[in-house]
């Protein structure tokens, strides 16, 4: 069977069909009191796993913008422009949604 996700991955939940992926029923990332505002700067356009390593110490975080902003980053890596405001996750509640 084909491994195609770490323990912190947003794919952990999604079995596998074959050699393939199955349905993923993706997690919830609740808004928190402790959620900031971010503007996107320019260092990290284009790269959310840059912006992950920044905020949560693992560039495998990447996907928690893209389920915390799911109205605004519909693509999350073309939509991860400089100047575009996103909210950011508390590292608790990234903690708690990534299983660890």
């Amino acid at each position: 069977m084909a491994k195609f996700h770490g323990t912190n991955s947003f794919l952990r939940n999604a079995g596998t069909f074959g050699e393939f992926l199955d349905i993923n029923n993706l997690p919830r990332m609740p808004k928190g009191i402790y959620d900031e505002d971010y503007k996107i700067q320019s260092d990290v356009e284009g790269r959310p796993d840059i912006l992950a390593h920044k905020v949560y110490g693992s560039t495998n975080l990447w996907w928690v913008f893209a389920l915390r902003n799911p109205d605004i980053l519909i693509d999350p890596i073309r939509d991860f422009k400089a100047g575009t405001i996103i909210k950011l996750p508390s590292a608790e509640s990234v903690k708690i949604v990534a299983g660890g």
